[in-house]
């Protein structure tokens, strides 16, 4: 039995190019695509504790100023303020925040020093939906303190409600 052999495939340099853009073209669209909101509150709290490398979370010292209800989830303000003097011998040293129901729960991570003076914060958020929003704050003792707020998101308002 003979079997003939299979001809070499030649490509010329223009296939070769126009292979090339197609495979970049897929990947960008595919990275681009929407994600779906797979973030779940316990996401969120395995997230919060490989941040904090499984430390013991405390209540307190922190205040969250966070609208109960937002007509716009898009651009969401929070403020927070972390109770502590910020010398040398105590302060903060970082601030996460986290969002149970985003499509990732990480929202921010904040790093402060005592030469920040003060631990607050005042931005915008995205709010994908009606969730909470956890908060946490590393001392630099090795102490992490939390706090919760709960938005919700008014229908149609652009956060999915």
């Amino acid at each position: 039995m003979f079997i003939e052999p299979i001809e070499q495939c030649r490509l010329s340099r223009r296939q070769v190019l126009n292979l090339g853009g197609a495979a970049i073209v897929a990947t960008a669209i595919l990275g681009l695509a929407p994600h779906d909101a797979n973030a779940s509150p316990r996401k969120a709290k395995a997230r919060l504790a490989e941040l904090t490398k499984g430390a013991t979370l405390e209540k307190g010292r922190i205040n969250i100023s966070l609208p109960s209800l937002t007509q716009d989830g898009t651009r969401t303000r929070i403020a927070v303020a972390v109770d502590s003097p910020m010398t040398e011998s105590d302060y903060v040293k970082a601030l996460h925040i986290l969002a149970e129901r985003n499509t990732v729960p990480d929202v921010a991570t904040y790093h402060f020093s005592p030469l920040s003076g003060r631990a607050e914060i005042v931005t915008r958020i995205r709010v994908a939906k009606s969730q909470t929003i956890i908060v946490a704050a590393e001392m630099n003792d090795g102490s992490v303190y939390y706090a919760k707020a709960r938005c919700k998101v008014a229908r149609g308002a652009g956060g999915c409600g």
